[in-house]
Protein backbone atom coordinates (compact mmCIF):
# COMPACT_ATOMS: atom_id res chain seq x y z
CA UNK A 1 0.00 0.00 0.00
CA UNK A 2 1.54 3.40 -0.98
CA UNK A 3 2.60 5.52 1.99
CA UNK A 4 0.44 8.39 0.73
CA UNK A 5 -2.62 6.29 1.47
CA UNK A 6 -1.62 5.37 5.00
CA UNK A 7 -3.91 6.81 7.65
CA UNK A 8 -2.30 9.15 10.19
CA UNK A 9 -2.09 7.68 13.68
CA UNK A 10 -3.52 9.67 16.58
CA UNK A 11 -2.58 8.88 20.17
CA UNK A 12 -4.30 10.54 23.11
CA UNK A 13 -2.40 10.69 26.37
CA UNK A 14 -2.51 12.38 29.74
CA UNK A 15 -0.43 11.44 32.79
CA UNK A 16 0.77 7.86 32.36
CA UNK A 17 4.30 7.96 30.90
CA UNK A 18 4.98 4.26 31.51
CA UNK A 19 1.79 3.19 29.74
CA UNK A 20 2.47 5.59 26.89
CA UNK A 21 5.99 4.25 26.45
CA UNK A 22 4.62 0.73 26.01
CA UNK A 23 1.99 1.96 23.54
CA UNK A 24 4.59 3.76 21.41
CA UNK A 25 7.05 0.86 21.60
CA UNK A 26 4.39 -1.53 20.31
CA UNK A 27 3.44 0.83 17.51
CA UNK A 28 7.09 1.18 16.47
CA UNK A 29 7.33 -2.59 16.00
CA UNK A 30 4.91 -2.23 13.08
CA UNK A 31 6.83 -2.05 9.79
CA UNK A 32 4.39 0.63 8.60
CA UNK A 33 5.23 2.91 11.56
CA UNK A 34 8.23 4.38 9.74
CA UNK A 35 5.93 5.35 6.86
CA UNK A 36 3.15 6.75 9.06
CA UNK A 37 2.56 10.19 10.51
CA UNK A 38 1.96 10.20 14.27
CA UNK A 39 0.02 12.97 16.00
CA UNK A 40 -0.07 12.89 19.80
CA UNK A 41 -2.57 14.95 21.76
CA UNK A 42 -1.12 15.45 25.24
CA UNK A 43 -3.73 16.63 27.74
CA UNK A 44 -2.76 19.23 30.33
CA UNK A 45 -2.47 18.75 34.06
CA UNK A 46 -5.30 19.33 36.50
CA UNK A 47 -2.95 20.94 39.01
CA UNK A 48 0.18 20.37 41.05
CA UNK A 49 -0.74 16.75 41.82
CA UNK A 50 -0.23 15.54 38.25
CA UNK A 51 2.04 18.23 36.77
CA UNK A 52 5.19 16.11 37.10
CA UNK A 53 3.61 13.15 35.32
CA UNK A 54 2.38 15.33 32.47
CA UNK A 55 5.90 16.79 32.19
CA UNK A 56 7.33 13.24 32.00
CA UNK A 57 4.89 12.40 29.23
CA UNK A 58 6.02 15.39 27.19
CA UNK A 59 9.69 14.67 27.78
CA UNK A 60 9.07 11.13 26.49
CA UNK A 61 7.36 12.51 23.40
CA UNK A 62 10.24 14.92 22.74
CA UNK A 63 12.63 12.00 22.33
CA UNK A 64 10.26 9.66 20.45
CA UNK A 65 11.46 8.46 17.06
CA UNK A 66 10.56 5.74 14.57
CA UNK A 67 7.69 7.37 12.67
CA UNK A 68 7.58 9.25 9.37
CA UNK A 69 6.77 12.36 11.38
CA UNK A 70 5.73 13.19 14.93
CA UNK A 71 3.53 16.12 15.88
CA UNK A 72 2.75 16.79 19.53
CA UNK A 73 -0.26 18.92 20.40
CA UNK A 74 0.25 19.88 24.05
CA UNK A 75 -2.83 21.32 25.73
CA UNK A 76 -2.09 24.02 28.33
CA UNK A 77 -5.14 22.97 30.33
CA UNK A 78 -6.88 19.70 31.12
CA UNK A 79 -9.65 19.01 28.61
CA UNK A 80 -10.60 15.50 29.65
CA UNK A 81 -10.67 12.53 27.30
CA UNK A 82 -14.04 13.08 25.61
CA UNK A 83 -13.35 16.68 24.56
CA UNK A 84 -9.79 15.78 23.55
CA UNK A 85 -10.94 12.92 21.30
CA UNK A 86 -13.82 14.80 19.66
CA UNK A 87 -11.73 17.89 18.96
CA UNK A 88 -8.55 16.02 18.06
CA UNK A 89 -10.07 13.52 15.65
CA UNK A 90 -12.18 16.27 14.05
CA UNK A 91 -9.07 18.42 13.57
CA UNK A 92 -7.08 15.68 11.83
CA UNK A 93 -10.03 14.62 9.68
CA UNK A 94 -10.30 18.19 8.40
CA UNK A 95 -7.20 17.45 6.31
CA UNK A 96 -7.22 13.63 6.04
CA UNK A 97 -9.85 11.17 4.85
CA UNK A 98 -9.06 8.50 7.46
CA UNK A 99 -7.50 8.17 10.91
CA UNK A 100 -6.27 5.43 13.23
CA UNK A 101 -6.78 6.23 16.91
CA UNK A 102 -5.30 4.85 20.13
CA UNK A 103 -5.15 5.93 23.74
CA UNK A 104 -2.06 5.71 25.92
CA UNK A 105 -2.82 2.25 27.27
CA UNK A 106 -3.17 0.19 24.10
CA UNK A 107 -0.65 -2.47 23.12
CA UNK A 108 -0.95 -3.53 19.49
CA UNK A 109 0.45 -6.38 17.44
CA UNK A 110 3.24 -5.77 14.88
CA UNK A 111 0.69 -6.09 12.07
CA UNK A 112 -1.92 -3.79 13.60
CA UNK A 113 -1.21 -0.94 11.17
CA UNK A 114 -1.36 -3.32 8.19
CA UNK A 115 -4.74 -4.57 9.40
CA UNK A 116 -6.16 -1.10 10.10
CA UNK A 117 -5.01 0.51 6.85
CA UNK A 118 -6.30 -2.43 4.84
CA UNK A 119 -9.69 -2.33 6.60
CA UNK A 120 -10.03 1.40 6.05
CA UNK A 121 -9.25 0.92 2.36
CA UNK A 122 -11.47 -2.13 1.78
CA UNK A 123 -14.53 -0.63 3.49
CA UNK A 124 -14.00 2.96 2.30
CA UNK A 125 -17.17 2.72 0.19
CA UNK A 126 -19.32 0.90 2.75
CA UNK A 127 -21.34 3.71 4.40
CA UNK A 128 -22.98 1.17 6.70
CA UNK A 129 -19.61 0.56 8.38
CA UNK A 130 -18.81 3.56 10.58
CA UNK A 131 -15.59 2.36 12.17
CA UNK A 132 -13.02 -0.43 12.25
CA UNK A 133 -11.16 -1.69 15.28
CA UNK A 134 -8.26 -3.99 16.08
CA UNK A 135 -9.87 -5.09 19.34
CA UNK A 136 -12.35 -7.86 19.89
CA UNK A 137 -13.94 -8.81 23.22
CA UNK A 138 -13.28 -12.34 24.50
CA UNK A 139 -16.43 -13.88 23.07
CA UNK A 140 -16.95 -17.41 21.81
CA UNK A 141 -18.07 -17.02 18.21
CA UNK A 142 -20.35 -19.69 16.72
CA UNK A 143 -18.23 -22.67 15.60
CA UNK A 144 -19.56 -22.43 12.04
CA UNK A 145 -18.48 -18.81 11.62
CA UNK A 146 -15.59 -18.87 9.16
CA UNK A 147 -14.82 -15.19 8.57
CA UNK A 148 -11.72 -13.35 9.83
CA UNK A 149 -13.80 -10.33 10.83
CA UNK A 150 -17.38 -9.59 11.83
CA UNK A 151 -19.81 -6.69 12.13
CA UNK A 152 -21.34 -5.56 15.42
CA UNK A 153 -23.81 -2.76 16.20
CA UNK A 154 -21.36 -1.00 18.50
CA UNK A 155 -18.24 1.13 18.12
CA UNK A 156 -15.03 0.20 19.94
CA UNK A 157 -12.83 2.86 21.52
CA UNK A 158 -9.82 0.56 21.83
CA UNK A 159 -7.57 0.88 18.78
CA UNK A 160 -9.98 2.05 16.11
CA UNK A 161 -10.23 3.99 12.89
CA UNK A 162 -12.80 5.81 10.80
CA UNK A 163 -13.46 7.99 7.76
CA UNK A 164 -14.13 11.71 7.57
CA UNK A 165 -17.59 11.37 6.01
CA UNK A 166 -18.79 9.05 8.77
CA UNK A 167 -17.24 10.97 11.68
CA UNK A 168 -18.99 14.12 10.49
CA UNK A 169 -22.36 12.43 10.88
CA UNK A 170 -22.06 12.34 14.68
CA UNK A 171 -24.09 14.83 16.72
CA UNK A 172 -21.87 15.37 19.75
CA UNK A 173 -24.53 17.49 21.47
CA UNK A 174 -27.08 14.64 21.10
CA UNK A 175 -29.81 17.10 20.16
CA UNK A 176 -32.25 14.23 19.74
CA UNK A 177 -32.00 13.19 23.41
CA UNK A 178 -35.06 15.13 24.63
CA UNK A 179 -37.13 13.30 22.04
CA UNK A 180 -35.79 9.80 22.63
CA UNK A 181 -35.10 9.64 26.39
CA UNK A 182 -38.48 8.08 27.18
CA UNK A 183 -38.85 6.10 23.95
CA UNK A 184 -38.49 2.32 24.48
CA UNK A 185 -37.93 1.74 20.75
CA UNK A 186 -34.80 3.91 20.74
CA UNK A 187 -33.63 2.22 23.89
CA UNK A 188 -33.93 -1.23 22.34
CA UNK A 189 -32.26 -0.16 19.09
CA UNK A 190 -29.25 1.16 20.97
CA UNK A 191 -29.11 -1.82 23.31
CA UNK A 192 -28.76 -4.26 20.40
CA UNK A 193 -25.05 -3.68 20.94
CA UNK A 194 -25.31 -4.50 24.66
CA UNK A 195 -27.77 -3.41 27.31
CA UNK A 196 -25.10 -1.33 29.02
CA UNK A 197 -25.38 1.25 26.23
CA UNK A 198 -28.65 2.96 27.15
CA UNK A 199 -27.66 3.49 30.81
CA UNK A 200 -24.32 4.80 29.54
CA UNK A 201 -26.08 7.36 27.33
CA UNK A 202 -28.33 8.46 30.21
CA UNK A 203 -25.30 8.92 32.48
CA UNK A 204 -23.41 10.86 29.82
CA UNK A 205 -26.32 13.19 29.23
CA UNK A 206 -26.74 13.77 32.96
CA UNK A 207 -23.04 14.52 33.38
CA UNK A 208 -22.35 11.44 35.49
CA UNK A 209 -19.73 10.17 33.02
CA UNK A 210 -17.71 11.93 30.32
CA UNK A 211 -17.92 9.63 27.29
CA UNK A 212 -17.42 10.37 23.62
CA UNK A 213 -17.72 6.67 22.68
CA UNK A 214 -21.38 6.30 23.65
CA UNK A 215 -22.23 9.26 21.44
CA UNK A 216 -20.25 7.73 18.59
CA UNK A 217 -22.11 4.43 19.04
CA UNK A 218 -25.43 6.34 19.07
CA UNK A 219 -24.51 7.97 15.75
CA UNK A 220 -23.73 4.52 14.38
CA UNK A 221 -27.14 3.26 15.50
CA UNK A 222 -28.95 6.28 14.05
CA UNK A 223 -27.51 5.44 10.62
CA UNK A 224 -28.10 1.67 10.90
CA UNK A 225 -24.34 1.18 10.76
CA UNK A 226 -21.81 -1.22 12.25
CA UNK A 227 -18.33 -1.44 13.65
CA UNK A 228 -15.92 -3.95 12.09
CA UNK A 229 -14.12 -6.27 14.55
CA UNK A 230 -11.44 -8.90 13.94
CA UNK A 231 -12.16 -12.44 15.07
CA UNK A 232 -8.78 -12.44 16.86
CA UNK A 233 -7.70 -9.35 18.75
CA UNK A 234 -4.78 -7.17 17.71
CA UNK A 235 -5.16 -4.85 20.72
CA UNK A 236 -4.56 -5.41 24.42
CA UNK A 237 -5.65 -2.82 26.99
CA UNK A 238 -3.05 -2.34 29.75
CA UNK A 239 -5.00 0.46 31.42
CA UNK A 240 -7.28 -1.80 33.42
CA UNK A 241 -4.80 -1.71 36.31
CA UNK A 242 -6.66 1.06 38.11
CA UNK A 243 -4.51 3.86 36.67
CA UNK A 244 -7.01 5.25 34.18
CA UNK A 245 -9.28 8.26 34.45
CA UNK A 246 -12.38 6.60 32.99
CA UNK A 247 -11.49 2.98 33.87
CA UNK A 248 -10.45 3.13 37.50
CA UNK A 249 -11.22 -0.39 38.71
CA UNK A 250 -8.86 -3.28 38.14
CA UNK A 251 -9.57 -6.04 35.65
CA UNK A 252 -7.45 -8.52 33.76
CA UNK A 253 -9.75 -9.87 31.07
CA UNK A 254 -9.51 -7.27 28.32
CA UNK A 255 -7.70 -8.48 25.23
CA UNK A 256 -5.06 -10.60 26.91
CA UNK A 257 -4.64 -12.77 23.80
CA UNK A 258 -3.06 -11.01 20.82
CA UNK A 259 -2.98 -12.61 17.39
CA UNK A 260 -0.60 -11.84 14.56
CA UNK A 261 -1.75 -12.92 11.12
CA UNK A 262 -3.24 -11.61 7.90
CA UNK A 263 -6.97 -10.92 7.90
CA UNK A 264 -8.90 -11.60 4.71
CA UNK A 265 -11.56 -8.92 4.32
CA UNK A 266 -14.84 -9.55 2.53
CA UNK A 267 -16.22 -6.31 1.06
CA UNK A 268 -19.70 -7.82 1.08
CA UNK A 269 -19.50 -8.85 4.74
CA UNK A 270 -22.90 -8.78 6.45
CA UNK A 271 -24.01 -8.89 10.05
CA UNK A 272 -24.41 -12.45 11.33
CA UNK A 273 -27.39 -12.86 13.72
CA UNK A 274 -25.69 -15.55 15.81
CA UNK A 275 -22.53 -13.47 16.16
CA UNK A 276 -24.59 -10.41 17.03
CA UNK A 277 -26.43 -12.33 19.75
CA UNK A 278 -23.17 -13.56 21.28
CA UNK A 279 -21.69 -10.07 21.09
CA UNK A 280 -24.68 -8.50 22.83
CA UNK A 281 -24.69 -11.11 25.56
CA UNK A 282 -21.08 -10.30 26.44
CA UNK A 283 -21.95 -6.65 27.09
CA UNK A 284 -25.26 -7.25 28.86
CA UNK A 285 -25.29 -6.00 32.43
CA UNK A 286 -25.75 -8.29 35.46
CA UNK A 287 -29.23 -8.02 36.94
CA UNK A 288 -27.88 -6.30 40.08
CA UNK A 289 -26.41 -3.49 37.98
CA UNK A 290 -29.65 -3.22 36.00
CA UNK A 291 -31.62 -2.87 39.23
CA UNK A 292 -29.23 -0.22 40.53
CA UNK A 293 -29.49 1.75 37.28
CA UNK A 294 -33.26 1.50 37.32
CA UNK A 295 -33.48 2.77 40.87
CA UNK A 296 -30.93 5.57 40.41
CA UNK A 297 -31.43 6.67 36.80
CA UNK A 298 -34.78 5.22 35.83
CA UNK A 299 -33.29 3.09 33.05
Amino acid sequence: MPSARLAPIIVFCYNRPQHLRQTLDALRRNPLAAKSDLIVFSDGSKGASDADLVREVRELLAETMGFRSLTTVASPQNKGLAKSVIEGVSQILDTHETVIVLEDDMICTPDFLDYMNAALEVYRNRPDIFSVTGYTPPIALPPDYTGDAYLAPRASSWGWGTWRDRWQKADWQVGVFAKIKNDPDWKEKLNVGGDDLWPMLIKQQRGVIDSWAIRWTLAQMQHSAYGLYPVKSKIMNIGTDGSGTNFTFKANTYGQELAIGKVDFDFNLQSDPAVQKTFRTYYNLPWRVKLKNRMKYGV
